[in-house]
């Protein structure tokens, strides 16, 4: 087993609700990114996202329906 496993701090995010930075209700990518070095304080080593891809939202972003575009409320990346 490799050591990132063994030693890894996983800290997951529900992008949804993490952090919002354009004050429309939904967390967003920007607010990941705007965390990571809060995140790095924290020893946090894995990131574990919840689905961020295009879906319909019926089952909490998990149906996926397009796994090459983020979905757009979440902004861009």
């Amino acid at each position: 087993m490799n050591d990132w496993k063994k030693k890894g701090v996983v800290y997951e995010i529900y992008v949804q609700s993490f952090n919002d930075t354009n004050d429309d209700g939904i967390g967003d990518i920007q607010g990941v990114i705007q965390k990571l070095d809060y995140l790095k304080e924290l020893g946090v080593n894995i990131l574990w996202l919840t689905p961020i891809f295009e879906s319909p939202l019926v089952d909490n972003g998990y149906d996926i329906s397009n796994y090459q575009s983020i979905n757009n409320i979440y902004g861009t990346m």
